[in-house]
């Protein structure tokens, strides 16, 4: 480092520190902020009413190492917010913890020979050092980590209720499964090329039996109560989750099938389409499927079926994948027309939705259009498209045609309607018959919840064959993790618990016969869909959370952190909370008021990875420029949802701006107390001003543009102390005081140590906002700018309330104008007052 950017302390003419030694200043700071705890969350204080509660949180991080960049980031824009409430007078709860079960503990494990424990606390201990030094206001005497048994008790507790509830089942389905990982992965845990987020390795298609969570239950709920979020959430994320829910009015239709006794069921959105259905399209992986196909055509379906196996479901639903399947042999019969219909086997329907059928409509549908042209099945126009059209399938709307097809003999006739109102004639005519009816369906699937991995929360199911599924009872919780490490945690042929053959095998708490535990546990999206209640009480022996706190704090009032959560984690939450709502456990809706997505921190343009080179170690800035820099350039670069470029930012510069702001209070010469009234009005106005503002900034989520304003203030405040009054002017202590707390959002250490110079007592985070003068904020003159042939001339002082005549006289007569003019005849002048004045000539 630098001898600028890092000194020991040194004295001016005055004998005045004129700068300070960082890593002395963080050091010194971080001891007494630990003694006082100045942000520790009082129950009392807001049980009682005696102050107005606020609840600030930032995403549960996972203890992959030292923190890095993103946190910086998310910290120090959580922290703007969570430090202003508190100067602000609420009683504030700004909890941290860790998400501490997870796979890159257990593969660390297995590579090193040791337990996923070693790694997982080891890493919590480095980043609670980091926290602490990075001087986030969290409130530490609530900490607590997903993989302590104190807690994933009260997950398991709560996973006992959801099953009492009917909201936690098992069923057998396909699945992905990463072969090297040995484990299900959900489909957001897939790339786009098929292979394991985490590990790179291709995922295939497993039959398996899993635990899941009846998300469904509550999807048209969770779809109404965006509408309530939408002001106060990112339209990008409210977007997201409405896509993921995916709500559709439709119909479901009943298709009777050649050799079988019950019809299949498809459901469509266009059921006024039936009459160009020409085939049907069944998941290649269903086990309809297996039923449906003839033995003639068996071998043909079970090569096909293993080769796509090998395909994720992202990879099978993308458009330009080539559209591939098998003839099962069969016909189904299209219950408008009596015709007979092919049924194929596909990898472009999904066994999970619906009924894992789909009707082809080659004439309205593009995949089927493709699917129709490639296997030479008919294709039938059902909708008239616009002249102009020059696509393949249409699905616009228009009126309806060959519905019925000419030399069809059908009771249903909707030609000539719109596309509404064939909608609905066509569901009349179904209900009529009793082959179908209208229905809303869901794009969102049931919470696939189970991981064959060992670090992670065990599910506290065993299974036994007289009672069944029997849940451990609460007061034997919690069901501990068996003492597992190294080699141990290598799947063989079965889950880690699996192999763990002396845990597995126990008796049934209903009969007391032989039994055997779930050797599944939950996916760690379940230990973060409810540790914002466990914050409340995080040391409570008896309950998972004290509904009464929970009711007092709740719900949160801020939620900031990476949209790359936009979906699953928000979606799991919403879901959490209003399960524990109808059990009576909460009376929250929804679990965050107001959610703030920050951008990610990029290098030359594209994102951080060790195999672009183009990394920036945290650690590295922090001992370059330290703390305060660091944050205050995070702040501001931009606005929190914009990404940040540190190529394009400056930490030294911000250093040099926190050192300027600094010797500020070493200039300060008055006596604390000293009335501002008797000092520099204009230096007070500038002060009041940047105070009222930048409380609007802070509440309206511009952390960069109030930082902006701190500055100005401080080049103000340094004017008035080098070419004015002096530091012995009341409205220079008043304005260096401001700075001080509105730097106390960003820099802290900076502040603190201004806080002091200025003759206060600890802590500057808790003094309170200074209130603002309203009479100070009225300005008794404004510049108004006069233009001659479209450049400025004049700059003139004028009363806010000036009116146009009146500023239109004063420009003319001014003299700098009137030389400008040089006698040319003025031909238009355009006012606006009080600020511009245009002359044409």
């Amino acid at each position: 480092m630098s001898s600028e950017q890092r000194e020991t302390p040194t004295a001016d003419a005055a004998g005045r520190e004129s700068s300070y030694d960082v890593k002395a200043v963080e050091a010194r700071w971080q001891s007494v902020w630990q003694d006082l705890e100045p942000f520790r969350a009082d129950d009392e204080a807001v049980r009682t009413g005696a102050k107005e509660k606020r609840y600030a949180l930032t995403m549960f991080p996972y203890p992959s190492g030292d923190l890095h960049m993103g946190h910086a980031e998310v910290i120090a824009l959580h922290d703007v917010v969570a430090r202003y409430w508190w100067q602000r007078g609420y009683e504030v709860l700004n909890p941290m913890g860790w998400d501490s079960f997870g796979l890159p503990a257990e593969n660390a494990a297995i590579r090193n020979d040791a337990h996923p424990a070693d790694y997982t606390y080891g890493n919590i201990a480095t980043q609670f050092d980091s926290f602490r030094k990075y001087a986030a206001s969290f409130d530490w005497s609530r900490r607590f980590n997903t993989s302590d048994p104190d807690y994933y008790r009260w997950t398991q507790w709560l996973f006992n209720r959801f099953h009492e509830k009917g909201l936690a089942y098992r069923k057998n389905s396909p699945v992905n499964w990463c072969p090297q990982d040995q484990t299900v992965l959900a489909n957001e845990q897939v790339l786009a090329d098929g292979t394991c987020d985490r590990c790179g390795a291709e995922v295939t298609k497993r039959e398996l039996t899993q635990w899941y969570f009846r998300t469904t239950d509550y999807a048209q709920e969770l779809l109404d109560s965006l509408d309530v979020l939408q002001p106060t959430w990112p339209d990008k994320v409210i977007n997201a989750q409405r896509n993921w829910i995916g709500r559709s009015e439709g119909a479901h239709v009943d298709f009777v099938v050649q050799g079988r006794d019950e019809p299949i069921t498809v459901y469509t959105t266009r059921p006024d389409t039936i009459f160009g259905t020409t085939f049907m399209v069944v998941a290649v992986d269903s086990a309809l499927a297996d039923e449906l196909v003839t033995d003639e055509h068996r071998e043909a379906f079970e090569a096909y079926r293993a080769e796509i196996r090998k395909a994720s479901d992202i990879d099978r639903l993308a458009t330009d994948r080539p559209k591939t399947g098998v003839d099962l042999g069969v016909t189904a019969t299209n219950p408008v027309t009596g015709a007979q219909i092919p049924v194929w086997a596909t990898d472009y329907v999904l066994a999970d939705y619906g009924t894992g059928a789909v009707m082809g409509v080659p004439g309205g549908d593009q995949r089927d259009w493709e699917f129709a042209t490639v296997m030479g099945l008919p294709i039938v126009r059902t909708t008239r498209p616009p002249a102009d059209f020059d696509g393949e399938a249409y699905a616009g709307e228009g009126e309806t045609i060959n519905s019925p097809a000419a030399g069809v003999d059908s009771p249903l006739d909707i030609n000539g309607m719109s596309v509404d109102d064939a909608k609905r004639a066509t569901i009349d005519f179904l209900e009529a018959r009793g082959t179908g009816r209208g229905a809303v369906n869901f794009r969102l699937r049931d919470w696939l919840l189970s991981r064959q991995r060992y670090w992670g929360c065990p599910i506290p199911i065993v299974h036994c064959e007289k009672d069944g599924e029997v849940r451990i009872p609460d007061d034997q919780l919690p069901l501990e993790l068996p003492e597992l490490r190294g080699s141990d945690l290598k799947p063989k042929g079965t889950s880690p618990l699996g192999a763990a053959t002396e845990w597995v095998e126990t008796t049934c708490p209903t009969c007391g016969g032989p039994a055997r535990r779930d050797t599944d546990t939950m996916d760690t999206f379940v230990d973060s869909s409810w540790y914002f209640f466990r914050y409340v009480s995080p040391h409570d022996d008896t309950q998972a959370f004290d509904t009464d706190l929970a009711n007092l704090w709740g719900p949160i009032d801020l939620y900031v952190g990476g949209s790359e959560h936009a979906v699953l984690h928000l979606l799991y939450s919403r879901f959490f909370t209003k399960a524990l709502r109808d059990m009576g456990l909460v009376d929250w809706d929804e679990p965050f008021s107001a959610y703030l997505a920050q951008g990610k921190v990029i290098n030359n343009g594209r994102k951080m990875s060790k195999s672009l080179g183009n990394g920036v170690s945290l650690g590295d800035q922090l001992e370059e420029f330290g703390v305060d820099a660091v944050r205050l350039t995070l702040v501001f670069a931009s606005p929190p949802e914009d990404d940040i470029d540190w190529a394009d930012v400056s930490p030294a510069g911000s250093l040099k701006f926190l050192q300027r702001a600094w010797r500020l209070s070493g200039d300060v010469t008055s006596e604390p107390g000293a009335a501002p009234s008797t000092g520099d009005q204009t230096l007070r106005r500038v002060t009041h001003k940047t105070l009222h503002e930048a409380a609007q900034l802070v509440e309206g989520h511009r952390f960069n543009v109030m930082v902006a304003r701190t500055m100005e203030l401080v080049n103000a405040t340094r004017k008035v102390i080098d070419s004015g009054a002096g530091g012995s002017d009341p409205a220079v202590r008043e304005a260096v005081e401001a700075v001080a707390i509105m730097l106390s959002l960003v820099a802290p250490y900076t502040a603190e140590e201004m806080w002091e110079r200025l003759g206060h007592q600890p802590t500057v985070a808790r003094v309170g906002w200074p209130e603002v003068d309203e009479s100070l904020l009225v300005e008794e003159s404004v510049v108004a700018v006069v233009q001659v042939k479209g450049k400025v001339r004049a700059r003139l002082d004028v009363a806010p309330d000036i009116s146009e005549a009146d500023l239109e006289a004063a420009a003319l007569a001014d003299e700098t104008v009137q030389r400008a003019l040089d006698g040319a005849t003025v031909r238009k002048v355009i006012v606006r007052a009080p600020k511009l004045v245009n002359i044409v000539v």
